[in-house]
């Protein structure tokens, strides 16, 4: 996996106009187009491809995409929306002129046509420019493609530009009307609404392809980075052969009451098997000690008439490398995290000591980790408002707080000071198992022994989120659809391995016939 740009419809209008300044506008349109009639061909290699072309520059991408297509044999029928946009009206001059017929598109002719069972239909009717929700006309095409695709009798392939008609790119949500995609070949970089659910259901499988320009100029325009395998891999800490427990760094769990107890154990565990070389969890409840002992003798565990005496302790120099807190803690976890802000230690907070009172308190070591849940409450929103942009969330909740955020989900996301789009970080990978109990847990026991074996609030949390993923994909494989959080610990050392060892590039599709 090689590292992506995630663009908005800022991002791409302001990409184009450089583009078209730089005089390369109708160039990048013809790699587009190539590119989308390359992964319609090797989709389906035979049959007739209909070809749907919008008004804007999302048609004009489909009109080229037709025309090579035709070049190579395929039988093509193409309607299109009248257009007064130059490259629009160009393109369908030049596939016209090597002998493509092109109709304007309507209800009844769609219907026609869809009728006579295409193999494949290529969307090219919106593009990322587009704000729900969609026109009645073009609603009711939409509807004709979505019932013919839907069709027993007759398996059609819908390939959307860019992205599937009728989304908001922006968008994580799934608006009324939109075209239901078997594939979509993103342009320069994906969008925000084609990486988080649920509007990247309509998507299908994704392809992104390149524009003929440098990456530095998609780079520029982009709203975050999606970094890849190796980028990630080449962050992670190296051990030396003579290493002892020392080196690889001391982990503090603080968490776990009646009810709760199995939390800090939790991150216990992801801790010890994301390489930290001394991991003690510090409880009120004697329940946890019983507990940790019991799933990994490995794990130290402390029982504390107060939780207050930790602060003692760090007074008096005994102090850990990094610490996680806030699993199953309670109602005293924002004064307990209040307290351990002042340490200035590298610091994991999750759970319960993600309260709104912290807010500003964060530093450059801390690592926030919260679900939707939890970030709606710390910004004072809906959690419908941080599921449906958790770019902007993401952000958000990163310039309130300080530090780094990881707000986790399908897939996580990181925000760290860094103003730019390296600062926000969209994590690969993972498994539909991991919804499950405990999950979260482990990820902060990952990222607090990390940060114990020396990286950096941001790679930490980076580092941490794709290896908790990558684990989450083995236990998968292993173990199936149900997952429990100690089937994917066991698994993180095999996932750390793998990253390194640069695993085979999954559901990568060669565009170029």
């Amino acid at each position: 996996m090689t590292t992506e740009y995630v663009l908005n419809a800022e991002g791409v209008r302001a990409f184009d106009e450089r583009l078209e300044r730089a005089g390369l506008l109708e160039l990048a349109m013809e790699e587009a187009g190539r590119a989308v009639a390359a992964a319609v061909h090797q989709l389906v290699p035979v049959g007739v491809v209909l070809v749907l072309a919008g008004s804007g520059a999302n048609g004009a991408d489909a009109l080229v995409a037709a025309r090579h297509l035709h070049a190579w044999g395929r039988v093509v029928r193409v309607l299109f929306r009248p257009s007064e946009h130059p490259l629009h009206r160009a393109n369908l001059a030049r596939l016209e002129a090597v002998g493509v017929p092109a109709e304007l598109l309507l209800s009844s002719r769609l219907e026609g046509v869809l009728s006579s069972s295409p193999s494949a239909v290529v969307d090219g009717l919106l593009g990322t420019g587009f704000r729900p929700p969609v026109r009645p006309e073009l609603g009711d095409l939409i509807g004709l493609l979505n019932a013919a695709r839907n069709r027993a009798d007759a398996p059609l392939q819908v390939i959307s530009i860019d992205l599937p008609s009728g989304l908001d790119a922006a968008k994580a949500i799934l608006p009324t009307t939109y075209v239901q995609a078997d594939l979509t070949v993103a342009l320069g970089g994906p969008k925000p609404a084609l990486i988080y659910g649920p509007a990247a259901h309509a998507a299908g499988r994704v392809l992104v392809a390149g524009l003929g320009v440098p990456e530095s100029w998609t780079a520029a325009h982009a709203l975050a980075v999606r970094p890849g395998d190796r980028e990630v891999a080449g962050l992670l800490p190296v051990r030396f052969p003579d290493a002892h427990k020392g080196d690889a760094g001391r982990v503090w769990i603080v968490g776990g009451r009646a009810g709760t107890v199995g939390a800090p154990v939790l991150a216990g565990l992801g801790a010890l098997r994301a390489g930290a070389g001394l991991v003690t969890l510090h409880s009120e409840e004697a329940a946890v000690a019983a507990l940790a002992v019991n799933q990994a003798p490995e794990l130290m565990a402390r029982t504390l008439p107060g939780l207050e005496e930790l602060d003692t302790d760090v007074a008096a120099g005994r102090r850990p490398d990094a610490i996680a807190l806030g699993m199953g803690l309670g109602p005293d976890a924002a004064a307990l995290a209040r307290t351990a802000l002042a340490w200035k230690l590298p610091t994991v907070l999750d759970a319960d000591a993600l309260q709104p009172e912290l807010r500003g308190a964060g530093h450059e070591q801390v690592v926030w980790t919260p679900h939707p849940g939890e970030a709606a409450r710390m910004l004072g929103v809906r959690t419908g408002e941080i599921v449906a942009d958790p770019l902007f969330a993401a952000r958000e909740l990163q310039r309130q707080y300080g530090g780094v955020v990881v707000l986790k989900g399908g897939p996580s996301t990181v925000a760290t000071p860094d103003a730019g789009a390296g600062g926000l970080l969209v994590a690969r990978g993972g498994h539909p198992g991991m919804a499950s109990a405990g999950m979260g847990d482990t990820l902060s026991g990952v990222i607090a022994a990390l940060l114990a074996q020396g990286l950096s609030a941001p790679h930490a949390a980076l580092c941490g989120v794709r290896l908790h993923a990558r684990a989450g994909e083995l236990a998968g494989a292993k173990h199936g659809y149900g997952l429990s959080a100690t089937d994917l610990s066991a698994e993180l050392g095999a996932a750390w391995q793998s990253l390194l060892a640069g695993p085979p590039e999954l559901g990568g599709t060669k565009l170029i016939p």
